[in-house]
């Protein structure tokens, strides 16, 4: 399996935000359609930015619309230019074109010293939430309140910033056989997933609308339940993911849990038929269940057209990635090249990916090997379709608590419909277009009986080794192959998917009949206290151990993460590797 991020950590492009290079200033405008459209103005200062090897064809396309090319800037592709105020459209659509900006006066940018990060910067949390909309949600009074997000993952860091709204489900990785590592997030990309959905700021008082200034995820006030599967190298087989599956659609009305969104940021390059695929049939069932699955759609790299499994499920929602390109409205918006296409069965729409700021797991994984990440001390930044499933995944808790009443297929009816044009995009790059809750909050909605989907079903008979594509665990160099779980135990698809249509795949701390316990890990160290009982489905994390030091710092390094019990030559499967965490290169 692989996380959903982009393939290269360096941009073949210019640097998106000209104020990180030009001493760090930045272009100070109101809305940039307000801007260019100022009443009585003929032309306009603009600065041009071109995409890569098209300089030369961007200065020759002003000149041919009646423009002037004022002032070279080299150092971002681009140049300064003067152009008739009707020219600006067929400019902003060309393909040639990276982004157009008004030419206005200058500020030095101001960080917040309480966030660590420029207001401004179109990847903070604040913005990512106003391009889709979920700011004007807020001030409606919706927040997420009373839906839970279940997310499988990488675990979660139970951070200030996440207080009371994050329970744990299983820890299905070998880690939840360690005390100091049950349920935490060893490699990074759960809490920023989590931050993205559900984030708030703890300075933030109860029921205040957020601001720029404040922290805060598309839903602040949904819950997520996080089902870990992976150890701190990212390595999880699928046999781990289809069983959290399997958990979420059997409890997800257990206690006081009302789980209604599924969020699944990976996916394999597995390319058999979805009608047979053991983890689309998994993910179809959660979806027949009433849970929405938000499936991040893929980055490059696999080396086949196809979105990646699950996602090109055609019933679920499959998310592709979206580049404000620092500007608020979505008229030249695009979709990165990492952001993956399809083969025939494409995105529903995309949501914000790129340069995306989220929170910070201290000392985790990619905290450790991505320290170009780091923004601040509280946050971290990072692309791909990852984080647009977890903006997408806030989306729909805020359209449910509006609607409870909706089915995933009127979710899905509802999100298509609704979403925000980019018309300087293709139709198999964007979708519908960029995901709106706003939109959405005042869409039609379709009768339950006159929207239903109705492509062929998934049987799961198919095979895990189908559903693995090329991703796999290896144990002391030997690879997990063939019909097998994670501990080598032959596997019937034929046995499991009608049980796990049925909801009874799971018996108590048993899935299809394994407990998952005591030699079959590695030995006696694997205890089966942690796969049974209340715990999977306890409170929301409270208390002291949500504050202070003890989540920050040393306490995330040493042998705890580094130590022979975790070598990658036990678990070096590449499912959740770190290709795209940096500050600085975005992919191209």
């Amino acid at each position: 399996m692989s996380v959903a991020y982009a393939v290269t950590w360096t941009d073949s492009r210019p640097i998106r935000r000209v104020s990180a290079l030009l001493l760090a200033l930045a272009l100070v405008s109101a809305s940039i359609g307000a801007a260019f459209r100022a009443p009585g103005a003929p032309s306009l200062a603009v600065i041009v930015r071109s995409t890569a090897d098209s300089l030369a064809g961007a200065e020759r396309l002003v000149e041919s619309l009646g423009g002037r090319i004022d002032l070279p800037l080299a150092i971002i592709n681009g140049f300064r230019a003067t152009i008739p105020a009707a020219a600006l459209e067929r400019l902003t659509g060309s393909p040639q074109i990276w982004s157009v900006t008004p030419d206005s006066p200058v500020h030095v940018n101001a960080v917040d010293p309480s966030l660590g990060y420029d207001t401004a910067d179109d990847g903070s949390p604040y913005l990512v939430a106003k391009a889709v909309g979920a700011t004007q949600a807020w001030q409606a009074g919706y927040t997420g309140a009373g839906i839970d997000v279940a997310m499988i993952d990488t675990g979660v860091v139970p951070l200030p910033e996440l207080y009371g709204r994050v329970v744990n489900g299983p820890d299905l990785s070998p880690e939840s056989q360690v005390d100091a590592l049950r349920y935490l997030d060893s490699y990074g990309h759960g809490t920023h997933m989590a931050g993205l959905i559900a984030g708030r700021d703890p300075s933030l008082p109860a029921g205040q609308v957020a601001t720029s200034s404040n922290y805060t995820g598309v839903a602040p006030g949904a819950r997520v339940v996080s089902v870990k599967v992976s150890t701190y190298n990212g390595a999880t087989d699928v046999s781990q993911v289809i069983a959290a599956i399997d958990w979420v659609v059997q409890h997800r009305q257990s206690g006081d849990l009302n789980i209604r969104v599924l969020n699944l940021s990976f996916g394999t390059d597995g390319t058999q038929d979805y009608r047979l695929d053991p983890l689309a049939f998994a993910a179809e069932v959660a979806w027949h269940s009433g849970i929405v699955v938000v499936a991040a759609a893929g980055n490059e790299g696999f080396g086949n057209a196809k979105l990646n499994d699950p996602a090109y499920d055609p019933f679920i929602i499959a998310v592709g990635a979206d580049d404000t390109r620092d500007t608020a409205g979505s008229g030249n918006d695009r979709v990165p090249d990492f952001s993956a296409r399809g083969d025939g069965r494409g995105v529903d729409f995309v949501a914000p990916g790129r340069s995306v700021i989220s929170l910070r797991a201290a000392g985790s994984y990619i905290d450790t090997n991505h320290p170009e990440g780091r923004v601040g001390e509280r946050f971290f930044r990072g692309s791909g379709t990852s984080q647009a499933a977890a903006v997408t995944s806030g989306v729909v808790a805020l359209l449910l608590e509006q609607r409870p009443n909706l089915t995933p297929d009127q979710v899905k009816f509802i999100l298509r419909g609704s979403a925000a044009p980019l018309p300087a995009e293709t139709s198999v790059a964007k979708g519908k277009g960029l995901v709106s809750v706003t939109r959405a909050l005042v869409f039609e909605t379709p009768a339950a009986s006159a929207y239903v989907q109705h492509f062929d079903r998934s049987t799961g008979l198919g095979t895990f080794e189908g559903a693995r594509g090329t991703q796999r665990l290896t144990d002391n160099g030997i690879e997990l192959v063939g019909e097998q779980d994670v501990f080598g135990r032959a596997f019937s698809t034929a046995d499991w998917a009608p049980r796990a249509a049925a909801g009874t795949s799971w018996n108590g701390g048993e899935w299809m009949g394994s407990s998952w316990t005591g030699s079959s890990w590695t030995g006696s160290s694997w205890t089966g206290s942690s796969w049974t009982g209340s715990s999977w489905t306890g409170s929301s994390w409270t208390g002291s151990s949500w504050t202070g030091s003890s989540w920050t710092g040393s306490s995330w390094t040493g042998s705890s993460w580094t130590g022979s019990s975790w070598t990658g030559s036990s678990w070096t499967g590449s499912s959740w590797t770190a290709k795209f965490w940096s500050g600085v290169g975005w992919g191209p």
